[in-house]
């Protein structure tokens, strides 16, 4: 699910098709708010990365990202097992007519949302009805998708033939054809067709590098084939066939033991009881808690039986008894350990992926194992996958369990934010209003318009002198004086060439005023205008302080009464998911306990078996010792 929601992310950041030979140039997020997203996605802390989504979308952030950031939810909600929500993303993705390499994505998701529901015949609906753009890796999927479908359905003709279409199925080495082939060929022997299935996974079975990846994955796969074929042939009683197929099997591999169990199994049904005992020794010096190695403490001294060694094969059981009732006994101390909690609390402790103040991630693997009576015990219990989603439900609610109590120390913080700031505004609106009420409004409204009145009349009348500067108008004085001066003097001689000067200074002035009136009475014109913008301002700040004294308290106590609605709700969620913890840590341990208890039922089994097998060598005992007294006494 990784891989195919990463694809979702990848096609989101690229334009075209992301897995082309050649990659295309990237396509610029233009959404700042998608970015940090994506951001948070490919570094894997994918409950932010939904969350900050969710928010965004919320605000309308997103475009021009809307319909991929719609996808990318549906994927995420997918992999948190949200099935019926990102069922519901997808299909609103598809009525609202989304792109059509959108649209196709959705009805993929749709279909294996549907698969995974068990609604077949819907999921067939949607992979048929998607068209031809999807991504080549999303197709390779839809391949495989749809001949789960039909595998599910008991449609293996149908599901052969989309398999065989997989990129030429036969020659491909992704690890989609590989499972494939695999899953066919098991599903093709379980339902009667043993000649086919046995094609399929003999060509598997045998494939080797380049033909098979050389990873550790692949080669489990082969492993697993040929076990499957090798058991496959003994329920056909074909040991010698059987024995080919399980000589493939490596021994160092997960599978080697119940290989080793079956090889013995093959040659003990073909009558070679000696050669039997070589794997089924070979076995026995393995873990004694390995199922199969429980089998073989049976397996060897019924060969001994056959081969007639009779002594060794009673020791043989003997120490196969007291083994199954040591390892019950174990059992029971692990299933102690377990009710107590100790394994759940240990995982938890001993994986800080999991620890409550971690990202919660759908990923995190069990990367350590906690201390336990028996740690052995546990490679079964870990193994189910019953088991790791139960444990991740688990990790996921601590984690919410964490988050919830973070969130309700910050709306704590958050009220006190709010009643600090409605004593502030408190303290503080005095002192404004006071400011306000000292910028006099009013009487600097009256000066402007008696200014604009003067600038009317010199405007009107051309009163050049109204605009002149100190300087000028104290040179306009003195010249007016000597003018008065002069003419007080009439007819004084020698005066003349005085009022000459005198005349000349006047009518340089006068033109000087006239010449700068017109820009002088722009520019006072231009302040007035400055003049009614700053008054504008300073009104709309009065206006807007008139406002804030109505709608700030109000806004208080919108915040107080959302605050104190978000930590009633947190507080009820808090004991509901503490509810849910602890739920779901007993469903953990019982699944967990369920498991022990299987071993336990079949090491009582064993147990029976061996008990009964004691019995019977010495039945068979204590007739040959009265056939030896029947013999002497005749």
């Amino acid at each position: 699910m990784r891989r195919a929601i990463t694809l979702i992310a990848a096609l989101a950041c690229w334009a075209g098709t992301p897995w082309a030979a050649e990659a295309p140039p990237p396509k610029l997020v233009q959404a700042p708010h998608y970015g940090d997203t994506l951001f948070h996605f490919f570094q894997d802390h994918y409950f932010s990365a939904i969350t900050g989504l969710m928010t965004s979308q919320h605000f309308n952030r997103l475009s021009p990202h809307d319909d991929e950031a719609e996808l990318l939810r549906g994927g995420m909600l997918l992999s948190y097992g949200l099935h019926r929500e990102a069922g519901e993303v997808f299909a609103k993705l598809l009525d609202a007519g989304a792109k059509a390499a959108v649209q196709d994505r959705a009805r993929f998701f749709l279909a294996k949302i549907r698969y995974q529901r068990g609604l077949l015949p819907e999921a067939l609906d949607a992979l048929g009805r998607i068209g031809k753009q999807l991504p080549p890796a999303l197709e390779e999927e839809r391949a495989l998708l749809h001949a789960n479908v039909l595998l599910a359905s008991q449609d293996y003709a149908g599901a052969a033939q989309q398999l065989k279409a997989l990129s030429a199925l036969k020659t491909t080495t992704t690890g989609a054809s590989l499972y494939a082939r695999y899953n066919l060929g098991v599903a093709l022997v379980r339902s009667g067709d043993v000649a086919g299935g046995r094609v399929w996974l003999d060509e598997l079975g045998k494939a080797t590098s380049p033909a098979l990846p050389a990873t550790p994955e692949y080669r489990a796969l082969r492993d697993q084939a040929n076990l499957a074929l090798g058991f496959a042939m003994l329920r056909d009683e074909k040991p010698d066939a059987a024995s080919g197929y399980l000589q493939r099997v490596r021994l160092e591999g997960p599978q080697s033991s119940k290989a080793l169990l079956g090889y013995g199994w093959a040659l003990a049904a073909a009558k070679k009881h000696r050669e039997a005992l070589v794997p089924w020794q070979e076995l026995l010096r393995r873990d004694a808690r390995d199922a199969a190695v429980l089998e073989a403490r049976l397996a060897v001294p019924l060969s001994y039986v056959e081969l007639g060694a009779l002594g060794q094969a009673l020791t043989r059981y003997q120490e196969a008894i007291a083994l199954y009732g040591q390892e019950s006994r174990s059992l029971d101390e692990s299933i102690a350990a377990i009710r107590a909690g100790r394994l759940i609390e240990g995982l938890l402790a001993a994986n800080p992926s999991a620890s409550p103040g971690a990202e919660m991630s759908w990923f995190d693997a069990i990367q350590s194992l906690p201390a336990m009576p028996h740690a052995g015990h546990l490679s079964d219990v870990l193994a189910q996958h019953e088991f790791q989603e139960a444990f991740k439900n688990l990790r996921d609610l601590q984690f919410l369990a964490g988050n919830l109590q973070a969130w309700q120390d910050k709306v704590e913080v958050y009220g006190d934010m709010v009643a600090h700031r409605r004593q502030a505004y408190a303290q503080r609106l005095p002192q404004v209003l006071a400011q306000a009420n000292a910028a006099g409004l009013g009487q600097l409204q009256a000066q402007r318009d008696a200014l604009a009145t003067e600038l009317d009349r010199v405007e009107r009348e051309v009163d050049i002198e109204a605009l002149a500067t100190p300087a000028q108008r104290a040179l306009l004085e003195r010249v007016q004086r000597v003018n008065a001066s002069l003419k007080a003097l009439l007819e004084e001689p020698g005066l003349d060439a005085a009022r000459q000067r005198a005349r000349l200074a006047t009518g340089l002035l006068t033109w000087q005023l006239a010449q700068d009136h017109a820009d002088r009475l722009w520019s006072a014109q231009k302040e007035l205008r400055t003049i009614d913008r700053e008054l504008a301002e300073a009104r709309d700040r009065e206006a807007a302080l008139a406002r804030a004294q109505q709608q700030e308290p109000a806004r208080f106590d919108a915040f107080a009464t959302r605050t104190q609605a978000e930590a009633a709700r947190i507080a009820a969620l808090i004991p509901q998911v503490a509810r849910l913890t602890q739920q779901q840590q007993q469903a953990a341990q019982e699944i967990a306990i369920a498991q022990l208890v299987k071993q336990k039922e079949r090491l009582a089994l064993y147990s029976t078996e061996a008990h009964f097998a004691v019995a019977q060598l010495h039945d068979r005992a204590a007739q040959a010792e009265g056939k030896k007294e029947g013999d002497r006494a005749k």
